[in-house]
Formats: structure tokens, sequence, C-alpha cells
């Protein structure tokens, strides 16, 4: 009977198979595809944690303004007078973000007041006060004074039914809708209501967030 010698028996076995080593660039690469992927995947949950607890004012907000939930778009049936007499529908002002006050045409101290804070804070927004739009919805017929025409020129100043106005614009149980500064987004909507006595700098704040973080208008 024949023998092998344990040298021959190693050489008679199939050689074993090893699986192809992938070069580390490729696997490098890979990984970093995978983090690209993950990434892309949690941006919108990261930007809607975001908007969540820094731009609504819920939950440890830094947000000055009310949130107005649900949002209430403007009335389709809200017509506004101008100067020129001819009515418009307010809805036809959507496109831009809407700063709104109400009041009658006399204009008084308190009416002043917001409609400078308005003025001041369009202008601090610098190249993005073209954005805004600040609108006096007048609620009686009453004259506006030539002083209020000339400080304000930018303003738009349009006559409103004031019942479709108090509908439309939510106030608190202590306050009417006159005595508040309320924001409406480029689509119609409107988002937010600024305390009685409002602190302009603290609107500042919410207008430049809420045009930093909003790609509309």
């Amino acid at each position: 009977m024949s023998t092998q010698s344990p040298r021959s028996a190693q050489a008679a076995q199939p050689a074993a198979t090893h699986a192809p080593r992938v070069p580390k660039d490729s696997r490098r690469r890979g990984r970093w595809t995978l983090l690209v992927i993950a990434l892309i995947c949690a941006a919108p949950i990261a930007i809607s944690y975001f908007t969540y607890y820094v731009i609504k004012p819920k939950g440890g907000t830094t947000s000055y303004g009310a949130l107005i939930e649900p949002q209430r778009p403007v009335p389709d049936a809200l017509m506004v007078t101008g100067d020129d007499g001819h009515d418009v529908p307010l809805a036809s002002l959507k496109g831009r973000w809407l700063m709104v006050s109400v009041d009658g045409g006399a204009c008084d101290e308190a009416c002043a007041t917001k409609l400078y804070f308005m003025r001041q804070v369009r202008a601090t927004q610098g190249p993005e006060r073209e954005r805004i739009v600040t609108v006096w919805l007048r609620t009686d017929g009453a004259s506006v004074p030539e002083k209020v025409k000339g400080a304000y020129a930018d303003t738009r100043m349009l006559r409103a039914d004031p019942v479709a106005v108090a509908a439309w614009l939510p106030a608190t149980e202590t306050t009417k809708d006159t005595d508040h500064i309320y924001m409406v987004d480029p689509n119609g909507n409107l988002m937010m209501r600024f305390p009685a006595n409002a602190d302009p700098s603290k609107i500042k704040q919410d207008v430049t967030k809420l045009l930093k973080w909003s790609s509309i208008g």
C-alpha cells in the first residue's frame, strides 16, 4: 500500500479560496455615502424640530408673538377700499408678509405708535424689508390726517368693515383687535399676534426669524 508524505498530502489538497479584499479607499467612500444619505434623511426631522421649538411659541419658545392656531386664511369676502375708491379683496395682497394694524381713520396716539413701530421694524430688515407690506385697516370713514399720510406713505391705508375685520383678527379676553399688530404670511394665513403695547425690538426679532427661516414671500 502506497503512502504519501505529509508534505505531499498538503500539496494534494485544493488551495483555500479567499474573498477579494476591498480597497481602503472604496470602504471609506462607502462610509461617506452612507453618512450623507443618513444626513439627508434626518434633515427634515431636524428642521421640523427647530421650527417647533424655536419658531413656534410653544414648549420653551423664544418667540414674542403668539402663534395663531389654527391659521386663519384671509377671508375671500373681506373687501378693502383704497384711496382710489376701488374695492378689492384683502386676499389680493397675498405674496408678501403683511404687518397689519386696525384703527379708526382719525388715528389717535396709540394708532400712530403702532404705525411707527411697523415702519421701523420693516426698515430694520435691510434688503429683506421688500418682503414686508405694512397695512392699516381703517374701520370707519374718518379722513386720515395729512401728517399721518405723509409720515407713513409706504403703509397701505385701506378701509374695511369693522365687523368682518373683528371676525378674522382674534384678540384676547382683555383686548380688542385695535390693540394688536398682526402678521399674515405670504400664503394669506394670519399666523401671529403681537401683544398690546408691544416692544418693537422684540417684534423685530420675531420678524427677522420669520424672514430668515422662510423661503416664501
